[in-house]
């Protein structure tokens, strides 16, 4: 395979703290070669290697691609005047997910699709090179299972929400749609996905419906995430953390219970800023969580109801504004802390042997992506060794 010399890197964060300054391991004055997919080489740009073709990053700082664990974009159809009513006054509940489900049952396989690339192509540009994206807009056997049969072809990170809300075909039987969700549904969908998930919440799914959910995927071969404690206090962090769950997600309305449970389990606390901006909701505590000793992650939840953003810096900058944390914190939330809430270590970090994801930026520094908030300082993106267009 051959080899790609990016140098003239003003300063890199490789999130290796033996390999820089701090916990980001901060190497400046830097180089990276690449080899095919992986990198092979991260150093001072004085002690790189040859390598068989040159790349001059320009003096731009760089960063490990931006991993998006947590996203809705299979789905059809628009939103605009359910944003533009809740931003005259109406607050965000669970039964906007209605509206995409009709839309999504609708549109065809091939609209689902594109729709889809169109959101990972945008995505991309602005530095995210993995991403995970969920089903929860079909909520029937055909529609859940054919949803993740698209996603699957782009990533590998797929998560089966058949618990997303109830279904509408069982207003009136929650029950039986939680048998449908854990026979029938999730025998189709299985194959298809790595991950299972339920909104744990008011008006979608309680606490002993999220835990038979989880449990009977898990049973299936798959790994569970959840939605939890985003629109009010409940369980659904306790039992991210009980079941040993990559991610809770949301994580808004915590007790001290919650915030310690977290600390002392292996679960991720994934936070989104993009839906309490859009929802006008509160800001999660991160500066309470990562006190505690909890890890956390930010992601999009890029979804056309409560948070239609495919943009991580922009996430990046509400934490920092918002939610009390460090331009340091969140740069590594937004990329090894998203590793982790897909249990990945060849993702999130700049080190040899890594996948060879890298994101330049036109700034001598990534502190720029939270003090110059809604510019488009990504200027160059890396993902398996090749320089996307």
């Amino acid at each position: 395979m051959s080899t790609t010399l990016i140098t003239n890197i003003t300063s890199l964060v490789t999130n290796d703290p033996e390999r820089g300054d701090g916990p980001l391991g901060l190497v400046e004055d830097a180089a990276v070669v690449l080899e095919g997919d992986r990198i092979a080489w991260v150093g001072q740009a004085k002690d790189a290697p040859e390598a068989d073709h040159l790349h001059d990053a320009e003096h731009r700082s760089a960063i490990p691609g931006f991993v998006d664990s947590h996203s809705h974009l299979v789905f059809g159809g628009d939103r605009t005047q359910e944003f533009n009513a809740r931003m005259s006054g109406r607050s965000y509940s669970a039964g906007g997910i209605r509206t995409t489900v009709a839309a999504t049952r609708a549109a065809s396989d091939e609209a689902l699709e594109a729709n889809l690339l169109r959101y990972l192509r945008e995505a991309a540009r602005q530095g995210t090179t993995t991403f995970e994206t969920k089903s929860g807009y079909g909520l029937t056997v055909e529609d859940e299972a054919r949803a993740l049969r698209i996603a699957s072809r782009h990533t590998d990170e797929v998560t089966y929400l058949g618990a997303h809300i109830v279904s509408p075909d069982y207003a009136d039987d929650p029950a039986g749609y939680v048998d449908l969700v854990t026979g029938a549904m999730l025998d189709a969908c299985a194959p298809h996905a790595r991950w299972v998930d339920v909104f744990c919440e008011k008006g979608a799914f309680d606490g002993d419906q999220a835990r038979a959910i989880l449990t009977a995927g898990a049973a299936k071969g798959l790994l569970p995430r959840v939605h939890a404690n985003q629109l009010s206090y409940g369980p659904g962090v306790q039992l991210a953390v009980e079941l040993d769950a990559a991610s809770a997600d949301h994580c808004t309305h915590l007790t001290d219970a919650d915030v310690d449970a977290l600390a002392q389990g292996h679960t991720v606390a994934t936070l989104l800023p993009g839906a309490e901006f859009s929802t006008r909701a509160e800001w999660p505590d991160a500066r309470r969580i990562l006190d505690a000793g909890a890890t956390v992650a930010l992601s999009t939840d890029c979804n056309p109801g409560s948070s239609f953003t495919s943009s991580m810096p922009f996430c990046i900058a509400l934490a920092v504004r918002d939610m009390g944390m460090t331009p340091d914190e969140a740069i590594w939330a937004a990329t090894a802390g998203g590793a982790q809430a897909l249990r990945r270590t060849d993702v999130g970090r700049v080190v040899p042997g890594a996948r060879a994801d890298l994101a330049l930026l036109d700034a001598p520094s990534h502190v720029h992506l939270a003090y110059r908030p809604g510019v488009p300082l990504v200027r160059e993106v890396w993902q398996k060794g090749v320089l996307l267009g």
